[in-house]
């Protein structure tokens, strides 16, 4: 059975440096993987990472979306792996032939997670974007094409909602690793943010969540250290 802090990443979701070093400090306690996305990257660059290394010891995941032609994002993926990061994110929505193409440089060391479709979407922003009926009725419908695309290229997992966690599990199977955004502890659900397919972390994991990523209730709180000690409450009534 997993630490239950192993299943907590935090996404360090700060413009500068100190401040990301305040919350690694704080937080090195309770959290597995700290998340390092694109504006802290473009703040800071790879010192960071050496960083939550040195300071917690924790896992890395290293969210920046790589989106762009092959021979690009191979080359990103080939340079932000020397950072030995756990997890990189690539989308899925370019299609098979970009994945495979980082997959192909991919270690055991670094797995890729494909990004299916963000949390902060929903039905009616996918018919804004264009998408056919049968996706902008089912969002499902798209995450499981999107996690297929995924599968077959070899990546390790994807980033999807905790709406479909069941399904992927089911459909692709136990080891491969879903990571869930658009968590919210039972404590926060009355704030209203821009999370559109929300589970709490109990039910995500029960679900099926390898890994559940928690922010904002956590960051705004007025004691985050509390509030991340009250999500491992939760996490660890699910693997109980």
């Amino acid at each position: 059975m997993k630490n239950p802090k192993d299943y907590l990443i935090f996404p360090l979701d700060f413009p500068t440096y100190e401040e990301a070093i305040h919350y690694i400090e704080m937080l090195k306690e309770y959290v597995g993987i700290f998340k390092v996305g694109l504006e802290l990257f473009v703040s800071t660059g790879p010192k960071i990472m050496e960083e939550i290394k040195n300071r917690s010891g924790a896992d890395i995941f290293l969210d920046l979306k790589f989106h762009d032609i092959p021979a690009t994002v191979r080359g990103a993926f080939l340079a932000a792996s020397k950072y030995n990061v756990k997890y990189i994110t690539v989308h899925c929505d370019k299609g098979e032939g970009i994945l495979q193409s980082v997959v192909e440089e991919g270690s055991s060391e670094t797995k890729i997670l494909g990004v299916t479709v963000l949390t902060s979407l929903d039905g009616t922003d996918l018919n804004k974007l264009g998408y056919r009926d049968k996706y902008v009725n089912d969002v499902t419908e798209l995450v499981m094409l999107r996690a297929a695309i995924a599968k077959n290229a070899g990546c390790s997992g994807v980033i999807c909602s905790p709406l479909e966690v069941e399904e992927i599990k089911a459909t692709f199977g136990a080891d491969f690793i879903a990571v869930t955004p658009g968590i919210r502890p039972l404590w926060s659900l009355k704030n209203i943010d821009d999370q559109r397919r929300i589970l709490t972390p109990e039910q995500a994991i029960k679900k099926g969540a390898d890994h559940i990523v928690i922010g904002r209730p956590i960051r705004t709180a007025d004691n985050p250290a509390k509030a991340a000690e009250k999500v491992l409450d939760e996490i660890k009534m699910a693997i109980s």
